[in-house]
């Protein structure tokens, strides 16, 4: 499979935009966790081979108005990945949480029908698998306590996309927090 690399300036780093020839994004990473990306991208595609070129002109221009505040540009974008069939239905459910709000792991779990509070923990792993940071916006599922827990691109990217956002004051108050659309 050939896929485009684009590296992406932004205020979290150097940012590194995987799209195939359509221009729908495969993988979003950060270039100080390239190893991951490219294990990520050898799990869901096998051999892939990866050429350098520009970042398509909308992608770009939707990260950066994100970045610049406007939290719903990057609505808009194309998305899409392998992964098991509960990995894909977390994606999707994290792209209906709306920017300037969180919601937790366990309600993440029921609004996908699941009743077992261990569920959670099935949930927690596919959000922690995901490989388009941002886009599909993981960052905004916290523990029910209120807790950041784990990030796999930093939890200083998640406090700062959650502040930036204005989910969370600047260490100073508790997420808001919201139940997804369509549930």
């Amino acid at each position: 499979m050939k896929l485009f690399l684009n590296p992406l300036d932004s205020p979290l780093g150097t940012m590194l935009l995987v799209t195939d020839a359509q221009q729908v994004v495969r993988a979003l990473d950060f270039a100080d966790h390239k190893a991951r990306l490219h294990r990520g991208l050898r799990e869901h595609y096998g051999k892939v081979e990866l050429v350098e070129a520009p970042a398509p002109a909308e992608i770009a221009q939707a990260l950066a108005r994100y970045f610049e505040g406007e939290l719903k540009a990057l609505d808009v974008l194309r998305a899409a990945t392998a992964g098991s069939e509960l990995q894909r239905r977390v994606w999707a459910a994290l792209r209906r949480i709306p920017a300037g709000t969180t919601t937790t792991y366990g309600k993440l779990a029921r609004e996908l029908g699941f009743d077992d509070p261990r569920a959670a923990i099935d949930i927690g792993a596919a959000n922690g698998a995901n490989p388009i940071a941002i886009i599909v916006p993981c960052h905004r599922v916290i523990a029910s306590n209120g807790d950041l827990k784990g990030y796999a691109w930093g939890l200083h990217r998640k406090r700062w996309l959650l502040e930036h956002e204005k989910a969370m004051a600047a260490r100073a108050e508790e997420p808001k927090t919201a139940t997804l659309p369509g549930f």
